[in-house]
């Protein structure tokens, strides 16, 4: 920008100049360079790297009408840039933060007299009525923006952060560096550790004497689940299911009897034993089981006359978790899980599915990855209308962490004093 004092006019080319070159910018530069890019030329002043644009500028600042024709100038440049980003969504957040950049102060002090005319007229743009009207349209999109983050935080996607054992599947790709897999690895690490240590104090909290509780200052459920409902859980993955045995010691038990078995044949009869006995119910004996037993028969039959090895025991125990949960996101089909946990109850449904993970324990990133793919599927519902999917990560959470965890080294006692 030139020096000297006012000239007495400007050419209307001038103005053409300016709106051309935010045109060619606004269909090239992403918001943010294009905002920084703003903030230079019209309200810090000085340098700009086009110079004809520049002159420009200053010819307009410079001139006898500037007072009153700057104002248009700003004006209409600013929705140049604003009517591009309303049309795309992804670019609408730029709308404010281009209106607020006129409440940034410049930095230094005005490169020479021009600048500091062009600062003075800015100024006074801030109380013109074409300003407060750019304000009002910037509240529109705030508002927008505002509503899509409290919609997505009050969807399924928004509850990531909870659930350490879907970081893998969902932060990550099959191309992704090592550098970033061990970062979510650490992720993971620590907010599992997190989750553990404050479901431990809430634990011992509960389990502490109601008169002792009263002086002691409160501890949260970490849980989306209600008292009664992780005490259950917490009992249900903690406790003697069947009187006797913990949902490991089960699994141990098989896991030695199975070595016994003379066929694959014989080791999926046993599974199938091994699986059904905790699920006694009327609903199991007259649907699921029936279901089961025929998915199991079906399943890698032709190595039913060969002996059983850990690659079929792993086959098998991937077989029916695509069967029980889901199979993937091209066929995210999962009647099977919702119709369990609809009549068995989540806690027992993820139960079910501990006890084929904990025969072979190498299928745990499975179990993971299928709970993931219902994760995606039900990203953007709204949580309490798919309840369920919440309550089974919830779960799941509490499996893996008395089972994986350190919580394993310090179950609570199985009665819990909820209340």
């Amino acid at each position: 920008m030139n020096s000297s004092g006012f000239s007495q006019y400007y050419h209307s080319s001038d103005e053409q100049v300016i709106y051309a070159h935010l045109q060619y910018c606004v269909d090239f530069e992403l918001p943010r360079q294009l905002i920084q890019r703003f903030f230079n030329l019209f309200i810090q002043g000085g340098e700009y790297p086009d110079l004809a644009v520049n002159l420009a500028v200053g010819r307009i600042v410079d001139s006898d009408l500037a007072n009153i024709e700057f104002q248009y100038v700003l004006n209409r440049s600013c929705y140049i840039l604003i009517n591009r980003w309303r049309k795309n969504p992804r670019d609408q957040w730029a709308i404010p933060e281009l209106i607020h950049s006129f409440e940034q102060t410049p930095s230094g002090l005005p490169s020479c007299w021009t600048a500091k005319r062009l600062r003075s007229l800015v100024k006074r743009f801030t109380e013109t009525e074409q300003y407060q009207a750019l304000r009002r349209l910037s509240k529109v999109f705030e508002e927008k923006i505002k509503a899509e983050e409290d919609k997505k935080s009050d969807s399924v996607e928004g509850l990531i952060s909870r659930y350490p054992y879907l970081y893998d599947h969902c932060f990550l790709t099959d191309d992704s560096p090592d550098e970033q897999r061990q970062e979510i690895r650490e992720m993971r690490m620590q907010a599992q550790e997190t989750f553990e240590q404050d479901l431990s104090q809430y634990l011992t909290f509960k389990n502490t004497p109601r008169e002792q509780r009263l002086i002691l200052p409160s501890v949260e459920n970490p849980t989306l689940l209600t008292d009664k409902k992780l005490n259950f859980a917490v009992k249900h993955f903690t406790g003697r299911i069947d009187s006797y045995h913990t949902y490991d010691d089960l699994a141990k038990i098989f896991v030695n009897q199975s070595q016994n078995a003379r066929t694959y044949r014989t080791f999926k009869e046993e599974l199938y034993e091994y699986l059904t006995d905790a699920v006694d119910t009327k609903y199991a004996k007259k649907h699921f089981n029936n279901r089961l037993y025929r998915e199991l028969q079906g399943t890698l039959s032709h190595n039913d006359s060969q002996k059983v090895n850990d690659t079929l025991v792993a086959g098998t125990c991937r077989k029916l978790l695509n069967f029980l949960v889901v199979e993937s996101p091209q066929q995210p089909h999962h009647f099977v899980f919702l119709d369990l946990s609809s009549n068995l109850g989540v806690t027992r449904s993820i139960g079910l599915l501990l006890k084929i993970v904990l025969i072979c324990r190498r299928v745990k990133s499975d179990l993971e990855k299928r709970f993931s793919i219902l994760f995606n599927h039900y990203a953007t519902f709204p949580r309490d209308k798919v309840f369920w999917l919440v309550e089974s990560l919830e779960n799941l959470n509490l499996a893996f962490g008395f089972n994986w965890g350190k919580l394993k080294f310090q179950q609570p006692p199985v009665k819990l004093g909820i209340g």
